[in-house]
């Protein structure tokens, strides 16, 4: 069972300039401001800005479904002829993340919370 894609992030170059730059977009002001992570929540949608995105692979946004299993999730796309990107990986308080690109090469973020 998921959540749905509820989380959305950017790799981005210049931390600073984005952060500006989406605070004025979405109107709001990060709940997250680190070196690492710039998160900004709108409703049920949380928007991030990974400053070490690009390092790690990112090629651009990756959407991200949230998830009970990520290790069964992560199955269901490696059956459908998915490919992981890296490991599955801790980020902070529980959170556990891992990129999957699909069968098309569209490539799925999955979070699970514990």
């Amino acid at each position: 069972m998921s959540e749905g894609f509820k989380t959305l992030i950017f790799p981005v170059t210049d931390p600073a300039k984005a952060k500006t730059a989406f605070t004025q977009l979405l109107g709001v002001e990060p709940y997250a401001d680190q070196p690492y992570y710039i998160g900004f929540k709108v409703n049920d949608q949380d928007v991030g800005l990974d400053p070490n995105g690009h390092r790690s692979g990112m090629t651009g946004p990756v959407a991200y479904l949230h998830v009970e299993d990520i290790q069964g999730a992560m199955q269901v796309l490696l059956a459908a002829g998915g490919e992981v990107q890296g490991k599955v990986r801790e980020v902070g308080g529980g959170r556990r993340i891992v990129t999957v690109k699909d069968a098309d090469g569209n490539a799925i973020g999955l979070l699970q919370d514990s």
